[in-house]
């Protein structure tokens, strides 16, 4: 089987003739069979090796500061050893251009028959593609409940909308995370007093409360010689949260780009047009958005959540601490997020339930995580409490700020995008080929049909792209 056929096999939303082919290959895993030795091995005696499949040390760190039965963790960060002497081998691969999901879909399509130390029991998942490992019928992801874990009990406090990313189309929760990523507004607060007198976040936060109040801000700061935001990039999740049909539907092969996503192609270039963004800066995660975040910058304001504060933001600042502050957004949006699951087929599912419940149900060990990381962590009231203890939860970086006054309420009010299987590539694939049209180096009708053969090429099994009238 053809390794783009063996990654549609675990999406949501498969072609029939992709079912049939992949059912007819017993050696490549069956969902039943799978299952079955799942709840054979409840009860059983637990292996000596766990498996756990990420792109990068985030969740390893988190598991080290909270999870009791770490003993240490070898110094390249690939085995973290227990106290009853089990080991956690950590098998990481790149996010980015599929290369994870690529990795992990080839090795589960080798669990049902893999040596027992071989197979993979925890994975993780991005919030633009887990729906295609939640998928009742991929069978990737086992629902909590085989692991003993009642998500109306045990993960009572966390955000709903986290619950229902990690769940299949039937309601059955198939994963967890310890995160939640609603996104702010951060800004210099040098800027902001130079513009506009204060810095002030409350004040600061009515002049980005809506769009059509944030265009009369950017015209303020354009005419100080600053940009609102570094890149056209930096917009693309407000839109992309916004939009009110999956990429593709469920059963369906046919992508169908939202309105919503012609609208940040569209608002991209009248802003890039009137100089509000930094045409210099060209999308995300490169040097030159990097640089955008130093002290010589004329940039005014990102858009982040926690983990974009923490991971990007300090870590390109060259200045003293307290030159950022934190507000309101122009609207409420989710950034992100991953998502903790009991690969089908364990050989540990007490560790896996341990671990999972330790990560991302224990209000103390996300408090902790909280303090320690500055994530803004899966718990309700733990995210009120945290939100009035200033002393607790302020940022060195944000000035003393408690950035998490500023999350609380939008966290409260996300309300997810339809979600399908295919939301990486398209999410990926969609400012790629757009960014070429931004930038002057092809025509509209150019970008739309470059971004046609890059995702049919990226999902084979799509069989057309429905563009908004």
């Amino acid at each position: 089987m053809k390794r783009k056929a063996v990654s549609i096999l675990l999406a949501a939303a498969m072609a029939a003739s992709v079912l049939a082919g992949c059912g007819s290959q017993p050696n490549e895993g069956s969902s039943k069979s799978d299952s079955a030795s799942t709840q054979e091995s409840q009860g059983a005696e637990e292996g000596k090796v766990i498996n756990i499949y990420s792109w990068n040390n985030e969740f390893r760190e988190r598991v080290e500061a909270v999870y009791p039965e770490v003993v240490e963790t070898s110094k390249d960060g690939t085995v973290t050893t227990l106290k009853d002497g089990t080991e956690i081998h950590w098998t990481i691969n790149p996010n980015q251009d599929g290369v994870y999901q690529q990795k992990l879909d080839e090795a589960l399509m080798k669990q049902a028959d893999a040596p027992a130390d071989d197979k993979v029991d925890i994975f993780l998942s991005e919030t633009d593609y887990v729906n295609k490992y939640t998928d009742a019928e991929a069978d990737a992801a086992m629902p909590l409940t085989d692991l003993g874990i009642d998500p109306e009990k045990d993960l009572a406090d966390q955000y709903s909308f986290t619950k229902v990313t990690a769940s299949d189309t039937n309601g059955v929760q198939r994963g967890s995370t310890w995160q939640c990523c609603p996104g702010l507004l951060v800004y210099r607060r040098d800027i902001a007093k130079d513009v506009f007198g204060t810095d002030d976040p409350e004040k600061v936060g009515e002049k980005v409360k809506d769009w059509d109040t944030m265009k009369a801000t950017a015209e303020e700061l354009k005419a100080k010689g600053y940009f609102t935001f570094s890149s056209y990039a930096d917009t693309f999740r407000l839109y992309g949260n916004s939009i009110a049909q999956s990429w593709v539907s469920p059963g369906e092969t046919v992508i169908k780009v939202d309105q919503k996503i012609m609208d940040w192609v569209a608002d991209s270039k009248e802003w890039l047009d009137a100089g509000y963004l930094d045409k210099s800066v060209k999308g995300q995660f490169n040097d030159d958005w990097n640089k955008a975040m130093g002290s010589t910058s004329k940039v005014f304001a990102f858009l982040f959540p926690a983990w974009g504060i923490d991971f990007n933001l300090k870590d390109n600042w060259d200045g003293e601490d307290g030159a950022w502050a934190v507000t309101n957004p122009p609207q409420e949006y989710n950034w992100g997020g991953s998502y903790v699951h009991a690969c089908t087929g364990t050989d540990n599912p007490e560790h896996v339930k341990d671990i999972i419940l330790a990560v991302t149900a224990d209000q103390g060990n996300l408090l902790k995580i909280s303090k320690e990381y500055s994530d803004f962590t899966n718990t309700k009231t733990g995210m009120q409490q945290a939100a009035k203890d200033d002393k607790g939860f302020s940022s060195a970086f944000l000035g003393g700020q408690n950035a998490f006054k500023y999350f609380v309420p939008v966290a409260e009010n996300i309300v997810i995008a339809p979600l399908s299987a295919y939301d990486q590539g398209c999410v990926e694939l969609i400012q790629n080929s757009f960014n070429d049209y931004l930038q002057g180096q092809v025509e509209f009708d150019k970008a739309k049909s470059n971004f046609e053969t890059a995702v049919m090429e990226r999902y084979p099994d799509i069989t057309e792209i429905q563009w908004p009238e």
